[in-house]
């Protein structure tokens, strides 16, 4: 493999990773919105994304716009009781 696609390879995932941290920056984590099933990742009872089992549930969090959360009914930024 050249010298220079390696490079160019190398820069490409860098600047990959600096847009997803620049984005992750710009979201929050909004609880008790989320469908069933369409979580980000995860909540007190489960490890993994996509495991919400109901509409809504108080500790299932998705990422939304920062600001976007207190907007919306029933959004919370921290997990409900």
């Amino acid at each position: 493999m050249k010298p220079s696609l390696i490079a160019t390879a190398f820069a490409a995932a860098l600047s990959v990773g600096a847009i997803a941290t620049a984005s992750a920056a710009e979201n929050e984590k909004c609880y008790g919105i989320a469908a069933a099933g369409k979580n980000d990742c995860q909540t007190s009872t489960s490890s993994c994304a996509g495991t919400a089992t109901t509409d809504n549930q108080p500790d299932a969090w998705i990422y939304v716009p920062t600001g976007t959360c207190v907007k919306i009914a029933g959004g919370s930024l921290q997990p409900k009781a």
